[in-house]
């Protein structure tokens, strides 16, 4: 069973993990922050020591990306990403997590997406038509393989000089594992991705238990009850409410420090804040035990794409389109033609209008795209010389304070090795991504010190 079949069988009824779990890799231009040595400097007055290694996400200002994941902001209306998912002329095909409106803003909305745009080109095209896909993550890679499964000819453009879009493996001498910048967390419904991902070499480990901490100690888990009874309760009002505002219309203090955690881990994970997402439309949050992938998952877009002729860093700029077929402008100045499109470009970069089309899209899909929103992710990766924690806990919580980051992900019980990982999501992270290395070196000790022993100078 090759890889491409194996991931499309997989696709309809698997990976459920938030694509805002997916922060871009490190060779976007511009790139991330990574060293492998931190400038010196003296050890936090809180006892974390200085990491040995530290790799930093540029998913803000990536302009490939321009963010996580969409969300449905406040005053957004059913059926927007029906419109962006709808094709165009039979020319225009368009897929990605921001058209799923059964699983927007995760993976398994991403691959869905390129699986029904590729099936809808395939009813309106004839034999021997020249295809093209814009873009080779998810949504792109599963268009592809689908495509060619069905006979066509398909070339994949990617911006990026790699596959997988806002999905990557980075490997470098300076850590013993690779580091996860894209889709390396699963939830708890994803157990047919991971046995499949096992079948096909990459290593998944339980991330179990999760610990919600204070400067006292773990406390038990923060309920999310009282989040489901606002959206329960927001559902009967007669005007869509944000998610922040729904909370207090039942009684829900969200200055309390334990709703503070749980909104953070919201944003953490979707990339909204709770002041501006839907009450009525929000966004999932993964549920259950996670895991993660440890291993490089970038073979995995080598399997889909076999058979496709694929183009690295070529960004198109323009498409041109009309009933007799598409013609494309590369940022190189290159023009292309081809028969039909699947344009998989996030969200983000189509909100900046980073690609001209000719006609103007129909002002339904111009209307998407504007009602649409894009959340912001960012992650910091922290190696140590030894571990200076001793909770066992594979992910933490930071309950009270106001540390900058509230989400770590303990890799220790996982791999044996000491690293740490720091997600923080929505307004906080365009801050984070606006410091500089030794800022969000220093903004990440301050959020640790919870989990400095007691005693240590």
């Amino acid at each position: 069973m090759t890889r491409r079949t194996l991931l499309l069988g997989a696709g309809v009824g698997a990976v459920s993990v938030l694509l805002a779990s997916c922060t871009p890799g490190p060779d976007p231009t511009p790139a991330p922050t990574a060293t492998a040595k931190p400038t010196p400097g003296p050890t936090p007055s809180n006892g974390v020591p200085l990491p040995t290694a530290v790799v930093r996400s540029a998913w803000s200002t990536d302009p490939f990306a321009l963010g996580a994941a969409s969300f449905m902001p406040v005053g957004a209306q059913p059926g927007v990403r029906d419109a962006l998912a709808r094709p165009v002329g039979d020319r225009l095909f368009f897929a990605g997590e921001a058209t799923s409106s059964d699983a927007p803003g995760t993976m398994r909305g991403a691959l869905r997406s390129g699986q029904r745009a590729a099936v809808e080109l395939l009813d309106a095209a004839e034999s021997g038509e020249r295809i093209a896909v814009i873009g080779a993550g998810l949504a792109g890679s599963a268009a592809a393989a689908r495509l060619i499964d069905g006979g066509a000819e398909v070339t994949v453009l990617e911006a990026r000089p790699r596959v997988g879009g806002r999905i990557e493996s980075w490997t470098d001498d300076a850590w013993p594992v690779p580091v996860q910048f894209g889709g390396w967390l699963l939830g708890g419904a994803d157990a047919e991705l991971r046995g499949d991902l096992e079948t096909l070499g990459t290593p998944i480990a339980d991330l179990v238990p999760a610990g919600w901490f204070t400067a006292d100690g773990e406390v038990e888990p923060v309920d999310a009850q009282p989040m489901q009874a606002a959206i329960d309760a927001a559902s009967s009002l007669l005007a869509d409410v944000s998610l922040s505002d729904a909370f207090s219309e039942a009684g829900v203090d969200v200055a309390d420090p334990g709703i503070t955690a749980l909104l953070a881990f919201v944003a953490a994970t979707t990339g909204a804040d709770a002041e501006e997402v839907s009450a009525w439309f929000p966004p999932a949050v993964p549920g259950g035990d996670l895991a993660a992938s440890t291993g490089d998952v970038i073979p995995v877009f080598d399997g889909m794409l076999d058979g496709a002729q694929v183009r690295l860093s070529s960004p198109v700029s323009r498409v041109a389109y009309d009933d007799t077929g598409v013609s494309l402008r590369l940022g190189t100045g290159e023009s292309l033609s081809f028969d039909r499109v699947v344009v998989t470009v996030p969200l983000g970069v189509l909100k900046q209008q980073a690609i001209e089309f000719h006609p103007a899209l129909p002002l339904t899909h111009r209307g998407a795209i504007t009602a649409l929103a894009m959340g912001a992710i960012e992650t910091i990766w922290l190696q140590f010389e030894e571990p200076f924690w001793d909770a066992e806990a594979s992910i933490w919580h930071v309950v009270d304070g106001d540390a900058p980051i509230r989400t770590w992900i303990n890799l220790l019980p996982a791999t044996g090795e000491p690293i740490l990982v720091g997600l923080v999501g929505g307004a906080a992270a365009e801050e984070f991504a606006a410091l500089k290395t030794d800022e969000a070196v220093a903004a990440a000790a301050s959020s640790l010190g919870f989990f400095v022993p007691a005693g240590t100078p």
